[in-house]
């Protein structure tokens, strides 16, 4: 037998509003801009600018002064059960948010202009070839990754030939057609390898002494070229080191990448706009936040004409009630988005304020080493908000200081003892880690171990896999690869 039965449960819920403000909180000085002409485009009961004279409501002015005219109607005016029946409930009423909380806004920016492979395609054309040849060509340039790259063996192309396009030919007719297409732009392109590629542009070069030395290097002894034995080089082409530096030279000049060249010219650029900036005035730190995230905006007026309409009207025709409740349901989107942005504003300022005081010897001098080690929960705590909010106007905004533009989330860091016992900033060891790499002897550079020992006797006893950590997080290769003629 069905038994039926009641179950309380209590559960926590994000509102509308408090879903609208984490989004808008996250959200960058260009970002949010948008975001402000979308809700303007597809809400006509919001308005930018300055509210002129008998506004909807004095609530929805700049300041939220709470004062209001004698002769205003706000949307708290109109009665909406005057208009709907017991069973009728307006739609607004029944939607918590048309988005869930994790569900963030996408969208897609496409480039124009051709793609790489039709890029090479165009060059094809210009190239005379019978109709096999032509097929395989084709074939092989479609086979051209990003980077530039065939990476597919040819007799895995040669099989995919045969079952797809019905064309039956050996690996050697295949090398003479891919000899071809690697005579298409950029110079590079349709290497298997990367010797191979970078071989493909010196001998698109003059032929000088060091551009065959380069070649016979990569050709011959690509693998100790790649460790940096020089030693072994040198004995075995029997030439100087400045021979083998020059040719060297000419190695480090080429694209390892060359399809990454015609790529990047499709790329926007994007400009940053710093959501703050901090200036030293008469000694003292003074922040402001970018003006374009105070929009003014507003509750059109015309709005505030068609509820006095409604309110006055004797007959409540279903037309009516259905414009009651489209009109309810902007003011009440456009009211939330207001306040949505002053609780942004507010969010924005107190936590880099806090940033700010938190690393106040830092912005006063440029010196990092005077950085305070410092979490996303200390200014948390400092702000009596979560660490989630912290983590949005950290993750996404820049900064503008004396010292330079720089990504808020970059200040903060770990702690370490130094042999004083005291904490010091994980990014302030990895300052001076840096400075000891760049004035090391290229000839030989320090191993992992050595910079260990160098680091202790400034003060800073860490282990050499916390050096080699730090260093593989400031993109410094090891000690071999860091080694010069």
């Amino acid at each position: 037998m069905l038994k039926q039965h009641l179950q309380f449960k209590l559960s926590q819920k994000l509102s509308p509003q408090q879903i609208q403000l984490m989004k808008l909180i996250q959200l960058p000085t260009q970002a949010f801009e948008q975001r402000i002409n979308q809700e303007l485009e597809e809400n006509p009961a919001l308005e930018s600018g300055k509210e002129e004279k008998n506004s909807l409501d004095d609530d929805f002015s700049e300041d939220y002064e709470g004062e209001s005219d004698s002769e205003s109607i706000g949307a708290e005016d109109i009665n909406i059960d005057d208009y709907l029946s017991d069973d009728e409930v307006p739609d607004y009423k029944t939607r918590a948010n048309n988005y869930s909380p994790d569900d963030d806004e996408k969208s897609i920016p496409y480039a124009a202009g051709i793609s790489f492979n039709q890029y090479l395609i165009n060059q094809l054309n210009t190239v005379y070839l019978n109709d096999h040849e032509w097929a395989i060509a084709e074939f092989l340039v479609g086979s051209v990754d990003e980077s530039g790259y065939i990476r597919r063996p040819l007799a895995d192309i040669a099989d995919d030939l045969a079952f797809t396009q019905n064309i039956h030919c050996e690996e050697a007719d295949i090398e003479r057609v891919l000899k071809i297409v690697q005579e298409l732009d950029p110079p590079g392109v349709a290497a298997k390898t990367l010797d191979e590629c970078l071989i493909l542009q010196l001998k698109r070069k003059e032929r000088t002494p060091n551009i065959e030395l380069a070649i016979n290097i990569l050709d011959k002894s690509f693998e100790q070229f790649t460790k940096k034995h020089y030693n072994k080089l040198l004995q075995k082409y029997d030439i100087t080191e400045d021979e083998l530096k020059e040719a060297v030279s000419e190695i480090e000049k080429l694209n390892p990448k060359p399809g990454g060249s015609y790529a990047g010219s499709n790329k926007v650029i994007e400009h940053i706009v710093p959501d703050f900036s901090i200036k030293i005035v008469d000694g003292e730190l003074e922040l402001t936040l970018n003006g374009r995230n105070a929009p003014e905006l507003h509750i059109s007026n015309e709005y505030s004409n068609m509820l006095a309409g409604y309110k006055s009207a004797k007959d409540k025709s279903k037309s009516q009630k259905d414009a009651v409740m489209f009109i309810k349901q902007k003011l009440d989107s456009a009211k939330w988005f207001i306040d949505a942005i002053k609780q942004r504003q507010q969010t924005l300022y107190i936590t880099m304020n806090a940033i700010m005081q938190y690393q106040k010897e830092y912005f006063l001098s440029g010196d990092e080493r005077k950085l305070r080690p410092m979490i996303l929960k200390d200014i948390a705590d400092a702000i009596h908000m979560d660490v989630s909010t912290v983590s949005r106007v950290a993750n996404s905004k820049y900064v503008d200081t004396p010292y330079g533009t720089k990504l808020i989330k970059e200040y903060f860091s770990e702690s370490m003892k130094n042999e004083e016992g005291e904490d010091v900033s994980t990014r302030e060891i990895k300052s001076i880690l840096e400075t000891v790499i760049s004035d090391e002897e290229k000839k030989k550079p320090l191993t992992d171990d050595k910079l260990a020992a160098l680091l202790k006797d400034k003060g800073y006893p860490i282990a050499r896999r916390t050096v080699a950590k730090y260093r593989e997080q400031l993109g410094i290769p090891v000690a071999r690869l860091r080694k010069q003629i």
